[in-house]
């Protein structure tokens, strides 16, 4: 399968790439240490090898962010060079600054060397491996020959369109079969003409006896055969093949899949979420005494909240309103300025003096930073609802937003959440953070979290 030779090839460009920071960095150090440059001796090179720990994540991650690894194989060298410099800068930066707070006095005339040596040494791979590719023999060992089969014109116009989209050095169409006007039985024909290593099929139910037959002929000629799973009609759904007990399955999936993102987004919610409650320790010391100073009840308030899929669970916040305060909501239900299931009001009598201004600032928020470590909640993600707001849905497709953990930030919040009375357009934000969600988008939500939140126009 295309995708599963790529993502092969993605992972070896992966090692390769990291492999070659790695020994930018021992070659800086050499070329420092030597007084190539005219300098002062510096420590040796045992005393770098922990930056190996930063370099590697570092270059990585950066790289895929940028797109790196999503390439056309036959790609522009200006635009190449342009994202590898992106890539090896942002590696040194992360360098020099764990340098920095880890407090490490060491060369950083070094870090500067590194991050040209990275890029050169990228660079030459890129360009080495270009060359290859662009000869003869090169294309012939990368591009796929394959015969394209549709159920009708419509169908094979689809594949022409995805296949072209693939760009150069990825398949080259051999032949194609319509089964409207071919017969299944000319296939092995085709294969033997044209040494094709490979049949991409794409029709619709009424065509299933004849996608049998195809998978048949190709199992016997020792072909692989690629079967357009479009048999059912989605809209949100990715699509993905595995096993279940020794059974292939075909998963259908709206939320975001396992991954390394994934795996590093739980990292930086766990690590996010220590480091947070540790360094606000005293403020939350101080927040706790104002609130028991200033008024009668617990400190802590103490509701529950949807999680992933549903699951209910506690969610903790610092206390904002009088003790009666859900007691008292009944009474105001004709007030709620938001259109749904939802309750929201500006100018909630409920609410404390001191409660006005933790919530204008999101200070009330920060005890679910506990519900992150608990793994209940992560750093980004929906709002989390009450319970009994998520059963009052009127529309099955809002319950999406229950497909990732809850988090104590997201688009919502960013976007102006006091200008958003209709939860349709809650729902939409949440939707769209879901169906484009990257690690990326986690770390631009957070930055521009703190702004919102110093404007006062921060989280629910």
């Amino acid at each position: 399968m295309l995708r599963r030779s790529s993502l092969l090839r993605t992972r070896v460009h992966q090692v390769m790439d990291t492999g070659l920071h790695l020994l930018a960095l021992w070659l800086a150090h050499e070329i420092r240490a030597k007084n190539l440059l005219g300098r002062d001796p510096i420590a040796p090179f045992d005393e770098f090898m922990w930056l190996w720990l930063v370099i590697a994540p570092a270059a990585w991650i950066s790289l895929s962010w940028l797109g790196f690894y999503q390439r056309p194989l036959f790609f522009s060298r200006r635009r190449t060079a342009l994202m590898l410099f992106k890539a090896s800068f942002v590696t040194t930066l992360a360098a020099i600054l764990a340098m920095f707070l880890f407090r490490e006095q060491l060369a950083r005339g070094v870090l500067v060397l590194y991050g040209g040596i990275s890029f050169t040494l990228l660079l030459a791979k890129e360009l080495l491996l270009s060359g290859l590719y662009h000869t003869g023999h090169g294309r012939d060992q990368l591009e796929k020959r394959v015969i394209v089969v549709g159920g009708n014109e419509g169908d094979l116009r689809i594949l022409r369109d995805k296949l072209k989209a693939l760009g150069s050095g990825s398949a080259t169409v051999v032949a194609e079969l319509n089964l409207e006007r071919n017969q299944v039985s000319e296939l092995a024909g085709l294969l033997h003409q044209h040494s094709a290593g490979a049949v991409l099929v794409h029709c619709g139910h009424s065509n299933f006896r004849e996608a049998e037959h195809i998978l048949r002929t190709c199992e016997l000629e020792g072909v692989e055969a690629w079967l357009v799973a479009s048999f059912f009609k989605t809209h949100t759904y990715r699509t993905s093949l595995d096993e279940f007990l020794d059974l292939p399955v075909m998963v259908f999936r709206s939320a975001p899949e396992a991954s390394w993102q994934a795996l590093a987004k739980q990292v930086m919610d766990y690590t996010g979420a220590l480091v947070g409650l540790l360094l606000l320790a005293p403020l939350l010391l101080f927040i706790a005494l104002l609130i028991r100073l200033t008024s009668p009840g617990p400190v802590l308030f103490r509701q529950e909240r949807c999680g992933l899929h549903g699951k209910p669970f506690v969610m903790l916040k610092f206390r904002t309103m009088v003790t009666n305060a859900e007691q008292l909501r009944h009474e105001l239900e004709s007030l709620n300025e938001m259109q749904g299931p939802v309750f929201k009001l500006s100018r909630d009598p409920r609410v404390t003096p001191v409660g006005r201004i933790l919530r204008k600032y999101s200070l009330d928020e920060l005890p679910q930073l506990i519900n992150v470590l608990r793994g209940e909640m992560s750093l980004v993600g929906p709002r989390p609802l009450p319970v009994n707001e998520v059963a009052r849905f009127d529309d099955v497709s809002h319950r999406r937003r229950l497909s990732v953990k809850p988090g104590l930030t997201c688009l919502w919040q960013i976007s102006g959440r006091n200008n958003v009375s209709d939860f349709r357009e809650w729902v939409r934000l949440d939707l769209e953070y879901i169906d484009h969600w990257s690690l990326w988008l986690d770390f631009k939500i957070l930055l521009r979290t703190i702004p919102a939140v110093l404007q006062g126009t921060g989280a629910r």
